[in-house]
């Protein structure tokens, strides 16, 4: 049995990835099946480790972006992605998986044409509440299609609306439960005050780095702050926040961090009163399997298309308050920082309006229909 894995370029198109394979490994060791052969097929390796701990083979493959912008990239980047069809009919052929899941995003557009080509039977996951084009395109062709967000599915083709069933968003095992003790421990958290963990995505956001920067004062006045910043804005961050606070009398309160091992945003979720976060959808997931109240800062719809709408869906449950970039100044996140972080009758009702958001069994979910795709399409004659 051999699956293929697409998708990509971020991390909330990447880790459920991670966790339907982790599921996978366990359907298969459950039911004594012949261990499958697994492959993620995208432009970027992203996360080495995580691959190799779930035995998944990277291959390299082209892929164009279709911006949401004028571009002379986009005219450019279609013949990338031409070429990346042709390439992946030619891998495909060779390694014939018996399924191919698709997380959507620019990266799987080709495996996924390919695939169709092929007639090889296809998965699509969609974690938004608004499915991005690359999922559109894709759902004419699956076999099977999970949402995470019932309003996705009015927006696939009405031929498709009878293939899609909500399933959630997979999440890692490790990241379901938290680790609050350790957190005070590695980075030395005052006791006896709230603490505001500030999550900026996988790759950061230089944004809210900005923002959280400019209201730092204000923050540590009341709470610790654990603000993971992206690698690559770390050392710019803590060079302006020693600037910042070179006299203020709370400065061993913050604490900045470029990334994040699983281990580490465990305890860093375990220690938080209040998350701050983008709206990917598999961050709002993991806020809600934390239980924990949430600001969360969509990117602007210029920019991506689905966060606002992720943002305002949870929302909704009462679980979270949103802010979009255009009102974000350090004004506004500090005040609701401290509104909710320091009052725990309300961070406590926060958090158990969001706890029912999230499907622990989506990755188990997945695993099952894909192994029962798989094996139907492997017991086909040729």
């Amino acid at each position: 049995m051999t699956i293929v894995f697409t998708g990509g370029g971020s991390g909330g198109h990447f880790y459920p990835i991670i966790a339907i394979a982790e599921a996978i490994r366990k359907q298969v060791a459950d039911q004594r099946l012949v261990a499958p052969k697994l492959y993620y097929i995208a432009p970027s390796i992203f996360d080495e480790q995580a691959l190799f701990s779930e035995e998944i083979i990277f291959i390299k493959s082209p892929a164009g972006k279709l911006r949401r912008y004028p571009s002379l990239w986009n005219m450019t980047d279609l013949f990338v992605t031409a070429s990346g069809v042709i390439w992946s009919l030619f891998m495909l052929f060779k390694l014939y998986p018996d399924v191919v899941v698709s997380k959507g995003g620019y990266a799987s557009v080709p495996t996924v044409l390919a695939a169709h080509i092929l007639r090889i039977p296809i998965v699509v996951h969609e974690s938004d509440a608004k499915p991005g084009r690359a999922n559109l395109l894709a759902s004419k062709y699956a076999t099977s299609i999970a949402v995470a967000f019932e309003s996705a599915a009015s927006y696939f083709p009405k031929e498709a609306q009878s293939k899609v069933a909500r399933t959630g968003i997979p999440v890692r095992k490790e990241l379901f439960q938290v680790a609050a003790e350790g957190a005070s421990q590695e980075l030395g958290l005052e006791p006896g005050i709230p603490t505001v963990f500030i999550l900026g995505g996988s790759l950061g956001s230089k944004r809210i780095n900005e923002t959280v920067l400019s209201a730092l004062p204000s923050l540590l006045d009341f709470a610790n702050v654990i603000h993971q910043t992206g690698p690559k804005h770390i050392k710019e961050v803590e060079a302006t926040a020693k600037v910042i606070l070179e006299k203020d009398a709370h400065k061993a309160r913050y604490h900045a961090l470029g990334y994040l091992s699983v281990l580490s945003l465990r305890r860093a979720a375990g220690a938080a009163t209040l998350v701050v976060a983008r709206a990917g959808s598999t961050t709002i997931t993991e806020i809600s399997l934390w239980k924990k109240p949430a600001i969360l800062i969509p990117i602007p719809e210029t920019i991506s298309h689905d966060q606002k709408t992720n943002a305002y869906a949870y929302a909704r449950t009462g679980a979270a308050v949103v802010i979009e970039e255009q009102n974000l100044t350090p004004h506004i996140l500090a005040s609701e920082a401290r509104r909710i972080a320091t009052d725990p009758v309300l961070a406590s009702a926060m958090a158990e309006k969001g706890a029912s958001f999230a499907d622990p069994d989506a990755a188990k979910l997945l695993a099952e229909e894909v192994l029962r795709i798989a094996l139907s399409h492997e017991e086909k004659p040729a």
